[in-house]
Formats: C-alpha cells, structure tokens, sequence
C-alpha cells in the first residue's frame, strides 16, 4: 500500500512539473526530454505476461509485397464546432465491397493526427498481411485533441490543451466514427472496432474504451500516461467487462516511470478475475521502440 501511495504521489508531481509554463518538449509524444519519471521508479507488484521480441525488420519496408494507402482527410466535428483533420490507413487491396474493421490509434500529449506515422503502422500492417498474421483493416489516427485550435503548440501542459483530451471522447464517439463508417466500407458494430493509443493516448483509450464498452471490444494502451482513471473507475462493473471486453493489452518499457499507470490497472484485473495483458519491454523508454512493438503485437490479436 506505501509502494503504491508513494507511486501516485511521484506520478502527481512528474505531471505538476509538467504543466509550469515554460517546460520544454522534446520526446516522442510530446513529453519533456531529462525528466527523472523516465528513469525506472517504483510500480505496483504485478505479474507481467511474457515478453516475446519482434522479429527482426518487422517495422522496415518489405519489397515485393502487396502495400496499403494512407491518406489525409477531413470530417465536421460538431462537439468542437470546426472542421477537423484525421489520418487513415487503408489495407492493401481495398475494396469497397467488402466490410473492413476499424482501429482508433491514438497520439501523445505533444502530438497530432500525424504522429503515429513516425511509428510506421502502415509498414508494420503491411508486412503483418504478407505474412497472414492479422486481419485486414482500417486503421484511423485523428488528433486526439478537440479544441478549435488543435495544434500541440504553446505549453500542450496547459488546463486548457488537457481538457481538450478529455472533450475528444464526445467528438469520437458522435463525430468521427459515424464519419468514418459513413466514408469507408466498414462494419459498424462493437465487436468490429478496437481502440489503442501511446502515452496520453493510452490513457484515452483506456478511458474511452472500458468506458464505452458497447462501442469497442479491444482496449489497448502502450506506455499510458497520469490522464488513465483509476481502475475502479476504468472498472466499475467486473462482470460487465469481463462480458464485453475481448481484448485489454498493455505494454510499457521497464525504464518508463509511467509503468504505473499499467501496472495498478493489471494489479486490479489480476485481483478480480478480468483478462489483461502487460508487457514490460526490457529497458524500454517511452518512445517508439516500445510503442511499434505494442502495435505489431495489438494489431495480430485483434478482429479475431
């Protein structure tokens, strides 16, 4: 109980320093480059799942394989009141016949709808089709951020720029999605969308998520930062969720003081009998290392 105690308070004055004015960026997902919170701290004592390295190359080009498209487009975001830009991958071969299930990846503090591209997910997709080891689908990377100036620029640490996170629940659900499934030929059922983001993002699609469990039936979250709700709120109803929830995976690297925001959650789940997944990536950071390994593993356990 000290343990955890002490984590939460050492996660309240990381995320305290965080928001002064001033605080420079500099990481992958916006967060400040030198804070001790990424240098291994204390966590909860949890059973992590075992750690399996990706194959080598997983995430470089691959030649003479079938490749998926990406595309910038635009939807009316009515919960923001602006027009608002979205990234989308498309699988190789789409076909507007056929019905595709869909991925909400989500970005960091300091990112936008084209961060994940750093991550490469459209090269790490399209080597895992080659190799049959995921199901064809479409994967959309909005910016997590609903404000009318949705730009990671100024102190992203702000009241102000957070709470934007927070309102991105309603433009997801009431705008984006019905943009999209109205846009691309997808399935517009729960058991068809899946939701998983890095940093800040990981904390939203924890929220948002288990929080909505009529609308996604896989949660992931790689390296989920402070903005995660406790567990008994992410969980209110243990059967419920153990219900509908076909997936709740989780990764984060063992030098990324964030592990406890993951690791509480896996302790909770460990406790009351839900299905989760941790990794501890060894000596992982929080950056894209362990971020590409959480989508190369998500996206082969999902829409199956």
């Amino acid at each position: 109980m000290k343990k955890t105690i002490l984590a939460a308070m050492l996660v309240s004055a990381a995320v305290s320093a965080m928001a002064q004015p001033g605080m420079p960026g500099g990481m992958p997902g916006g967060m400040p480059g030198g804070m001790p919170m990424f240098g291994g701290a204390p966590q909860e004592d949890v059973n992590f799942n075992e750690y399996v390295a990706a194959p080598a190359g997983f995430d470089e080009e691959t030649a003479g394989i079938e490749r998926g498209t990406v595309e910038e487009t635009e939807y009316t975001s009515k919960t923001v009141g602006t027009v608002r830009k979205v990234t989308v991958y498309l699988p190789p071969k789409y076909d507007k016949s056929k019905k595709y299930p869909v991925l909400y990846l989500l970005h960091g503090v300091g990112g936008d709808h084209k961060e994940w591209m750093q991550g490469v997910p459209n090269i790490i997709l399209d080597n895992l089709y080659s190799q049959k080891k995921a199901e064809p689908m479409i994967i959309v990377m909005p910016n997590g951020r609903a404000l009318p100036n949705d730009k990671p620029e100024g102190n992203v640490y702000s009241p102000e720029m957070t709470k934007g996170f927070e309102i991105f629940e309603r433009d997801l659900l009431d705008d984006l999605i019905p943009f999209i499934e109205g846009k691309y030929s997808t399935y517009t059922d729960q058991a068809h969308r899946a939701v998983a983001g890095l940093s800040m993002g990981g904390g939203q699609s924890l929220n948002f998520g288990l929080g909505n469990l009529d609308k996604f039936s896989y949660v992931g979250g790689f390296s989920s930062a402070p903005n995660t709700k406790q567990p008994e709120q992410l969980i209110p109803d243990v059967e419920k969720t153990k219900k509908a929830n076909k997936l709740l995976w989780m990764v984060c690297g063992s030098a990324d003081f964030l592990m406890f925001n993951s690791s509480r959650l896996k302790a909770f789940c460990d406790k009351n009998g839900v299905p989760c997944t941790l990794i501890q990536y060894p000596e992982g950071q929080h950056d894209f290392v362990v971020w590409k390994y959480g989508l190369y593993n998500f996206a082969q356990k999902v829409f199956k």
